[in-house]
């Protein structure tokens, strides 16, 4: 049922807190949802892709980012998958609707560098709902808009720099940060959620199957 990886490599300890980079809401942030691959879309958008990987190189020295990157800009409310370089895709999602934070309990969103610690879902039936990354054997319907369920598909983060979003009390996986499903599909787009970040389930799905445990995620608030 679900799909979980373990010993996925570590990100070396990066140096101080990632900081928006100029510039990439007033291009990327335009992005509405784009499809790519070899001989895809470029220009601004994608020196915009290139920029990022540069600030992000530099700023996580010695840190490998793999080939797959998911950047969340909270801001514009997008998730954006860099994938070789190339923007692949960018989805709608909901970050929290109390704002950005790192604190246990807080019901916030932590921003900085994470990674996708395990994966969970894969065989579950669209709007299948999940209680403690277990599918429940329930399907969401119409009537479960609104309730802030787990649905389809869990992408489980972890933080990737100390003091910011590990440790005690500041922990993102501890305090269960997940990529998932929503039932409220509606407020996508605006923050809304309890902390975690939202798709839709068709969307949460399709990126389930495109990345895997390791992949480098990026919260930034532009």
């Amino acid at each position: 049922m679900a799909k979980s990886t373990s010993g996925s490599p570590a990100f070396s300890k990066p140096s101080g807190i990632v900081r928006p980079l100029v510039g990439l809401y007033l291009l990327l942030g335009a992005t509405t949802t784009v499809m790519a691959g070899p001989g895809g879309p470029g220009g601004p958008k994608q020196g915009l892709v290139d920029m990022l990987i540069e600030y992000l190189s530099a700023k996580y020295i010695g840190v490998d980012l793999g080939d797959d990157v998911l950047y969340v800009s909270v801001q514009r409310q997008t998730l954006f998958h860099i994938q070789a370089g190339q923007l692949m895709a960018s989805y709608p999602i909901s970050t929290a609707a109390a704002g950005l934070g790192i604190r246990q309990d807080s019901y916030r969103t932590p921003l900085g560098l994470h990674r996708i610690a395990a994966c969970f879902g894969s065989e579950v039936p669209v709007g299948g709902v999940f209680e403690e990354r277990v599918f429940t054997g329930q399907v969401a319907d119409s009537s479960d808009i609104g309730r802030d369920l787990i649905t389809s598909r869990i992408l489980w983060l972890e933080g990737a720099e100390p003091g910011v979003n590990v440790g005690p009390g500041i922990d993102s996986m501890q305090r269960k940060i997940y990529i998932h499903g929503t039932t409220d599909s509606q407020a996508l787009g605006r923050p809304a959620s309890k902390g975690c970040i939202r798709m839709s389930d068709l969307d949460v799905i399709e990126l389930f199957d495109r990345v895997a445990a390791g992949t480098a995620v990026v919260i930034l608030d532009n």
